[in-house]
C-alpha cells in the first residue's frame, strides 16, 4: 500500500498534469497572445462558442465517430479517463471523500471551475458535456476505490 505522503505527491502531480492537458495545452507564445487579448469581448466570444446544451457535443462525436478529421473516440473517452484518478485518489487521501456525495460534489465543483475558467479566459471552450463526462470519470474512479477497499477487506479476512 502506498504511503499517504507519496499519495499526496502523486495527487498534486496528477492535478498539475490535468491542468497542463486541459487549460495550458497551447504553446507558451499562443497562451501569451490569448492573455494579451483579454478584454470584455473575449468573454462574449467565449459565450458564443460555449455549449450549454446537454448531449450536443456527445451526439456530434457519436455522429462523426468514423470521421478521421474529428477524434471522437479520443475526445469522449479522454474526457472520462482523465478524471478517473480524481475519483480514486480523493477518498484515498481523506476520509471525508469516502462519502460518495461529498466526493462527487467536490469533484463537480472542481470540474465546473475548470470549465468556467475556460469560458472566461479563452484558454478553452466551455462545454456542459465535458462536465458530464468528467463527472462520469470521477464516479468510475470512486467505484474503483470502493472495489479496491472491498478487495483489501476480503484479503485481510483470509
Amino acid at each position: 500500500m502506498i504511503n499517504k505522503k507519496y499519495m499526496r505527491i502523486l495527487f498534486i502531480l496528477y492535478l498539475l498534469l490535468l491542468m497542463k492537458v486541459i487549460i495550458f495545452k497551447y504553446p507558451f507564445e499562443v497562451m501569451r497572445q490569448i492573455a494579451a487579448s483579454w478584454k470584455k469581448e473575449v468573454f462574449w466570444e467565449g459565450l458564443s462558442g460555449a455549449n450549454f446544451e446537454l448531449f450536443r457535443t456527445i451526439k456530434l462525436y457519436v455522429r462523426h465517430w468514423d470521421n478521421k478529421g474529428i477524434n471522437s473516440f479520443g475526445n469522449l473517452i479522454g474526457n472520462i479517463i482523465a478524471f478517473i484518478p480524481l475519483g480514486y485518489l480523493m477518498p484515498r487521501l481523506h476520509k471525508i471523500f469516502e462519502n460518495l456525495f461529498v466526493c462527487m460534489a467536490t469533484a463537480l465543483l472542481f470540474i465546473l471551475g475548470i470549465e468556467l475558467f475556460q469560458l472566461f479566459s479563452a484558454f478553452g471552450i466551455f462545454d456542459v458535456d465535458d462536465i458530464l463526462l468528467n463527472g462520469l470519470g470521477t464516479f468510475i474512479g470512486y467505484l474503483c476505490f470502493v472495489l479496491m477497499k472491498l478487495l483489501a477487506k476480503e484479503n485481510k479476512k483470509e
